[in-house]
């Protein structure tokens, strides 16, 4: 109780609460303040909580608290018989029945304030079935479950994508750029479209690219046909062998039956479900009855206090001695007779529980396979979908295992080898360390030699000679090589040259006069793109001018439409009222009683004159109350005073009892006297 008190008071302590209680004084808070405290938490869950204690009845309180209690499924601790304690707990603020409540909501602060939320909308209200007749209670209640499904299905999707990761910041951040991206796309498709303007048979051009593209997308869309047309295909194929598969193993199982195997087969479930039909199930039955019979006298019953139960007790105990006492004088008999019959009933009552427990163990067995065939089914298909393969059963699965074996096989000897290169690997590595290292030592050692005799550095420098004059002669002999292929090449350039030249000569003369040309085309380019630019700026403002006139045209003809679609519904609506209307007048006008009784008039006519003759009784009631206040009260007065003269006399009765006895006292004629 201590550690639910510490936990209660830390939450409390914390956000949003901050109450700056401690164990004294919170332990010390008075049952009215104790209430306010659970509301308040109960407020935190639920916003609609938000009451004083004050200013609420004790009752109105209680109904609130339990009725907000049972949305967020409070089991409160022990039976069914201890909720009326439970309520008159809460009601009073009982510190051991408000302490377990306030674990509860603090520990499970978040998920009872999802389930508040979603029971505002999920609980659903509850029409009675006489208002549902009516077509518009009925359209409207449909439309209420209706929005109430799409809640459902809008709160697990909102769900998902709060797991899935998305955040707004990023959800906007990928708007942006793409709003940027459409708007380089739209200003690049307009730089095309002017580039585009100025090549002859633009338009046609342009159809033509949209009828390739449209083709391209309709191949495209034929190959993924293709593709789903071959999947359907291979699956259809698999399914095909897999029944020839069934189909095989059918007509095996068949080929072994014998019709007088299948008989006996038949006529074993036959028997077995007789059994179950005849003897287990009606006893089940009849002791599920008795059960129920049982627990319904047991809720008839009112609540048992201590004393019953002390009462039962005492009586569970005499029952006890009485049928020990039986057994003893039965055993005392010792009749042979019965204990024949007692050994056979003995044994027939043991062949029974035997008979009863095999065939809950076929029970067992039966739902066991059922299950299995169940989930061999839901593993092959799903083994399908993630590979398309079949699984394997019988002789296929052999020859699988075989093939498996032998691949093993291989895999282990090209593992072995694989080791053996390693190995030789490792070694070689090692020896060129090895070679290394000593290579390392004596050029070391030859260094030391070389300073001692004077001369270091000589093997260095008499290598670098050798590298060098070796690289010299390699030089020489490059260059004498690319001097030769030098001059040929200068030859060969000098003829291609003269080649070119002579080739280009006529070709220059033409390239000064399209040049010319080039001048002339450029500068009347230049004229016809001014005019251009002109026209296209007359052009842009009268578009722009027609896109501002279509578009008030387009919001007049919007506001022209919402106000026809809601002319259209009030139609609608006084249609409705109309019709309701003229229903009303023939079932009033009418000879029918049936068709009369249907009117809304009557039904309002005659609950007006039942609330009429209810209240007319009432009135009646209340002025016999009135009359029969005085005397009823009178007579409990004089009742009480009676039980107050009986308790006086009662202790008057006792004291007498304890105290020594000082005289006698004579009872005549209604008198006490006392006689000392």
């Amino acid at each position: 109780m201590s550690d639910q008190i510490k936990f209660i008071v830390d939450n409390l302590n914390k956000e949003p609460f901050r109450k700056n209680y401690n164990l004294i004084t919170f332990d010390s808070l008075e049952p009215m303040q104790l209430l306010q405290v659970l509301n308040d938490v109960l407020a935190e869950i639920d916003p609609k909580q938000v009451v004083d204690i004050r200013e609420e009845m004790p009752e109105q309180t209680a109904k609130r608290m339990l009725s907000l209690l049972g949305i967020l499924k409070y089991k409160p601790p022990g039976n069914a018989a201890d909720m009326s304690t439970f309520r008159q707990g809460l009601v009073i603020g009982s510190k051991p029945v408000i302490y377990p409540v306030l674990h509860w909501l603090l520990q499970r602060t978040n998920e009872l304030k999802k389930r508040a939320y979603l029971a505002r909308f999920l609980i659903k209200l509850e029409v009675p079935s006489e208002f549902l007749q009516d077509e518009t209670v009925a359209d409207t209640n449909k439309q209420y479950e209706d929005l109430m499904e799409a809640f459902k299905t809008l709160h697990k999707e909102c769900e998902q994508l709060k797991i899935s990761g998305f955040s707004t910041a990023e959800i906007r951040r990928d708007i942006s750029a793409m709003e940027e991206e459409k708007d380089q796309l739209i200003k690049r498709v307009e730089r095309l479209k002017k580039r585009v303007e100025t090549v002859q048979n633009h338009q046609r051009m342009l159809k033509i690219a949209r009828q390739l593209r449209v083709e391209k997308e309709r191949e495209e869309f034929l190959a993924q046909q293709k593709q789903e047309q071959k999947n359907q295909l291979f699956h259809a194929v698999q399914r095909l062998q897999r029944i020839q598969n069934q189909l095989k193993s059918m007509r095996h199982a068949a080929a072994d039956a014998t019709p007088e195997s299948l008989m006996k087969r038949l006529e074993e479930e036959i028997k077995f479900n007789s059994y179950m039909v005849t003897e287990k199930f009606p006893k089940e039955l009849e002791n599920k009855k008795k059960e129920l019979h049982f627990l319904q006298k047991v809720v008839s019953e009112p609540a048992m206090g201590h004393s019953d139960l002390l009462e039962l007790e005492s009586k569970i105990n005499e029952i006890n001695t009485q049928i020990n006492q039986l057994i003893e004088k039965k055993m005392m008999r010792n009749e042979p007779i019965e204990g024949k019959l007692s050994l056979y009933r003995q044994q027939a009552s043991i062949i029974s529980r035997k008979k009863e427990a095999k065939a809950e163990e076929l029970q067992e067995a039966k739902e066991k396979l059922a299950n299995l065939e169940r989930e061999v089914s839901v593993k092959t298909s799903q083994t399908r979908e993630y590979d398309g393969t079949e699984v394997l059963k019988g002789d296929e699965f052999k020859r699988y295992v075989s093939k498996l074996r032998s691949k093993s096989t291989v895999f282990k000897k090209k593992h072995q080898i694989i080791a053996e290169f390693k190995a030789e690997f490792g070694l070689l590595q090692r020896t060129e360390e090895l070679l290394k290292q000593r290579h390392e030592n004596i050029q070391h050692q030859l260094q030391t030699i070389e300073e001692k005799r004077g001369i270091s550095g000589y093997s260095y420098t008499q290598e670098e000679l050798e590298r060098v004059s070796a690289l010299k002669s390699e030089v020489d002999e490059m260059k004498g090589r690319t001097l030769d292929d030098m001059s040929e090449m200068v030859k060969k350039l000098n003829s291609l040259v003269s080649e070119k030249k002579s080739a280009l000569a006529p070709i220059i003369k033409e390239l000064r006069q399209l040049r010319q040309k080039c001048q002339e085309l450029t500068q009347e380019c230049d004229e016809k793109k001014s005019q251009y630019d002109s026209c296209a700026a007359g052009l842009e403002s009268n578009r722009s001018k027609l896109e501002q006139e279509v578009r008030g045209l387009r919001e007049e003809c919007l506001q022209e439409e919402s106000r026809y679609h809601y002319i259209n519904c009030m139609i609608k609506n006084l249609e409705v009222q109309l019709r309701r209307a003229t229903d009303e007048m023939k079932a009033y006008v009418s000879s029918d009683q049936q068709e009369k009784r249907k009117a809304i008039r009557e039904q309002y006519t005659k609950n007006i004159a039942e609330q009429e003759n209810l209240g007319k009784k009432l009135r009646e009631k209340q002025k016999a109350v009135r009359e029969s206040h005085g005397p009823n009260m009178k007579q409990a007065k004089m009742w009480h005073d009676f039980e107050q003269l009986m308790e006086c006399k009662k202790q008057c009765f006792l004291k007498q009892q304890t105290q020594t006895s000082i005289g006698q006292v004579i009872q005549e004629g209604g008198e006490d006297r006392l006689i000392l």
